[in-house]
């Protein structure tokens, strides 16, 4: 066993997300999305007892483009996931890329006392949580 330091998801994590209500277009969404330079929106809760949705852009090209729907006529609300895995700030990131492996996900919500504080994906923990001497 080693005494390397445990990085945190909190230490890789982009502090910057788009949040986005569940009611607004799937055409709203991607212009949102090209504007702010993201690959995921976080669905906004309607209500205090609500769970964060996730919609990412494949989640958009298999429910809406390759289905022929249109993008002005589909809310974001039809095509996102939800309850939205979600992680923990304090969590060891060797152990949330093995729950993105096992739930089959790239990226999710950080979440820290129910708010939204970023997001994290493989590339934040790859580039910004391995140190080059763990890439042999």
């Amino acid at each position: 066993m080693s005494n390397q330091n445990i990085v945190r998801v909190r230490d890789v994590m982009a502090p910057t997300y788009v949040m986005i209500d569940g009611l607004s277009t799937v055409d709203e969404g991607i212009r949102i999305a090209r504007q702010q330079g993201v690959k995921a929106l976080v669905v906004n809760k309607r209500h205090v007892d609500d769970e964060y949705g996730i919609v990412l852009m494949n989640d958009i090209a298999k429910k809406v483009l390759a289905k022929d729907r249109s993008p002005e006529r589909t809310n974001i609300y039809e095509v996102m996931t939800k309850p939205a895995l979600s992680v923990d700030p304090r969590m060891d990131v060797k152990y949330c890329a093995r729950l993105f492996e096992r739930f089959g996900i790239s990226r999710a919500p950080v979440i820290e006392d129910g708010q939204v504080i970023g997001m994290v994906s493989y590339n934040n923990i790859v580039l910004n949580g391995m140190a080059p001497d763990d890439v042999a």
